[in-house]
């Protein structure tokens, strides 16, 4: 597993994070196989959180693979990109991190505060309500490149 200290970014890492609106997240599965799924995002407190939300999914939320993926090896990646066809304004920000679901508890009540205050489609859907997991992803590494 990968070392727990916290990675900070860069005010300009922290900038671009923060104006994005979509990532994609990698977990890995006790065998090796990867995952790679879009989400929404909040970065807050040097953490970033992505819910497990309302939109149709064939299982349980926390029968989720990315969530038993994490179970079972807490590291994941999560890339925020932004593509332009000037290639000069091309740019991503990459955090590698050690994430875990939070259930309850301040810090899970707050980041669904955050998360509802950054989507309108949180606050409609009354995220804060519902019980539903949250990842937690404690950043151990940042990396970034280009125009962001």
């Amino acid at each position: 597993y990968m070392t727990t200290a916290t990675a900070l970014p860069t005010e300009r890492e922290l900038r671009f994070i923060q104006s994005q609106r979509i990532a994609r997240m990698a977990t890995v599965d006790k065998s090796g196989r990867p995952l790679v799924v879009p989400i929404c995002y909040a970065y807050h407190g040097n953490n970033l959180y992505t819910p497990v939300d309302t939109k149709p999914k064939t299982v349980s939320p926390r029968a989720l693979k990315r969530i038993r993926n994490i179970s079972s090896n807490p590291n994941v990646s999560v890339v925020v990109d932004v593509y332009n066809e000037d290639w000069d304004k091309i740019g991503f920000v990459v955090v590698h991190g050690a994430a875990e679901v939070i259930e309850s508890g301040a810090e899970y009540r707050r980041s669904l505060r955050i998360l509802s205050g950054k989507y309108r489609q949180y606050r409609d859907m009354k995220i804060s309500q519902l019980g539903l997991p949250v990842i937690k992803i404690v950043p151990t590494r940042i990396v970034s490149w280009g125009s962001i």
